[in-house]
């Protein structure tokens, strides 16, 4: 059994060229930049700042995101190397697959099938909750709950996972247009709210920038507590705290939430005109766009209320500091821009879905069938499946629990796509790379480390969802992906193993 059997380059850039399992090109650079704000900016961008604020880093949160940003941004310099090298779908999964072997790549594309289907499934059910809220706010009288027994059922995600979905079977580039557009609008409202804000931030409220330290108060006992506590400070005795250097780090686990998505962006190499120059690019442009954007939020929401009096609402929120300054009004409009921002994020995760299932199905690894293409280009039965599995999870699910799912399996990919740098620059330095991170090999080496070190800031319960997942995955994987494997089968030849 040959569980490291690999693809080589050259068989994966042709594979891209199948007919009936080849899709088109006509993404540019600005596409892919859109595409990575769309789905980084969402709900989180109202809310999560002032969750990490209040109970995690206080007014040091702002170096809570830029930490997560530096690590994110690494990451995704990795992930540009490689998609300026082998521009082909499937993202972290098909880097690992001709780099280090078949069955981390399948672990890879099970954690990002699993990423993807959760963040998807979770934003389309927030997109209804936020929708009914914003209907609510206007003064019309209008429910998209419909509730039988004990049983709720939301047609809004449906709504919109269809929606998005009948977009991308006509083609990913029209998916895209309508997506920037709506991009475009939502950017539009993040900074009209904070240039407002600015007009209510009192210096006073960036004092103490780094609170000290404090235990933390548990929302339960016993194991519930032992759950909920990061795995280092679980594993190392310590005893759970907020505030300080500690939280400033758990405060960046917590808020890397809010740059997921560029390992979407390079699920769409593939479909990129001119991909070894317009994927780093992009990929880059957008990035420091989110950056800027969450860093500027965070200013303002902690400099408007204190982060003590943020801790004693149940959920804070940008729209909370707000009213806590007397702007209602302000809500209204936070509403919407939730509305738009968790509108664009469907439809990227619905994108980036079906790329990593479509690339894992050319390759075998699950049915063949479903990589097939249609005369847009695009693999349309595939699509609509996803689309109604994650519309009837997200509309009859409670499906928040599993939100840091997303978390671990983005860090997971991004880890082993950093090592997996200076493995293919010794492998195959013979590779045309428009694209190279700095510092080979510690840079990427170092870049790995810093989200193991995040990855290890999340919940014990998290991690043991984690491996329970991960567990079925190499069910799936022995059960059926070995032995369909086209490397297995002789369809396609195993690539140097060295």
């Amino acid at each position: 059994m040959n569980v490291l059997r690999k693809k080589s380059v050259e068989q994966t850039l042709a594979e891209t060229e199948e007919s009936g399992h080849s899709l088109k090109r006509d993404l540019t650079w600005w596409d892919l930049a859109i595409m990575g704000v769309a789905v980084a900016v969402g709900a989180g961008i109202f809310s999560i700042g002032a969750q990490a604020a209040a109970f995690h880093a206080g007014p040091a949160v702002i170096i809570s995101f830029l930490i997560a940003g530096v690590v994110c941004g690494a990451a995704v310099m990795c992930y540009a190397e490689f998609a300026s090298m082998i521009p082909v779908a499937g993202s972290a999964y098909t880097f690992t697959y001709t780099t280090v072997g078949e069955i981390v790549a399948w672990v890879i594309g099970w954690d990002l099938i699993l990423e993807m289907l959760m963040a998807g499934s979770v934003v389309s059910k927030y997109w209804g909750v936020y929708l009914n809220d914003f209907f609510r706010l206007v003064g019309w009288n209008i429910n998209t709950n419909v509730t039988i027994g004990s049983f709720n059922f939301d047609f809004a995600p449906i709504i919109v996972v269809a929606f998005f979905t009948a977009l991308l079977v006509c083609g990913t580039k029209i998916g895209a247009r309508v997506d920037g557009a709506l991009t475009i609008l939502k950017i539009a409202i993040v900074l009209f709210v904070v240039i407002v804000g600015f007009f209510y931030v009192k210096a006073e409220n960036f004092t103490p920038f780094i609170p000290p330290s404090e235990p933390a108060t548990a929302t339960g006992s016993g194991l519930t507590a032992t759950m909920e506590q990061p795995l280092w400070q679980w594993a190392t005795g310590m005893t759970p705290s907020i505030y300080g250097v500690a939280g400033i780090i758990s405060g960046a686990a917590l808020v890397f939430f809010a740059f997921l998505g560029f390992d979407v962006v390079a699920t769409t190499s593939e479909e990129t005109v001119n991909p070894k120059k317009n994927v780093p690019l992009g990929i880059g442009v957008g990035m420091g766009l989110i950056i800027v954007l969450y860093t500027l939020v965070a200013i303002v929401t902690t400099g408007m209320v204190s982060y003590k009096d943020l801790a004693k609402q149940k959920d804070p929120s940008l729209a909370t500091a707000f009213e806590m300054v007397g702007a209602d009004w302000a809500a209204k409009i936070i509403s919407f821009g939730i509305v738009i921002g968790l509108a664009t994020v469907v439809m990227v995760l619905l994108l980036g879905l079906t790329r990593v299932v479509f690339a894992m199905s050319r390759d075998g690894l699950l049915p063949r069938s479903l990589s097939h293409t249609g005369k847009h280009g695009t693999p349309v039965r595939l699509q609509i499946a996803v689309g109604v599995v994650m519309a009837l999870i997200a509309a009859s699910c409670n499906v928040s629990i599993l939100a840091d799912m997303v978390n671990i399996g983005t860090l997971s990919a991004f880890t082993l796509v950093s090592i997996s740098i200076p493995i293919m620059r010794k492998k195959r330095p013979d590779l045309k790379r428009v694209f190279k991170i700095p510092g080979n090999p510690w840079v990427p080496i170092i870049i790995a480390l810093a989200n193991i070190w995040l990855m290890l800031n999340l919940s014990v319960l998290t991690w043991i969802r984690f491996v329970v997942w991960l567990a079925v995955g190499f069910c799936i994987y022995f059960g059926y992906g070995y032995r369909h494997a086209r490397l297995g089968t002789g369809e396609l030849e195993v690539g140097n193993q060295e």
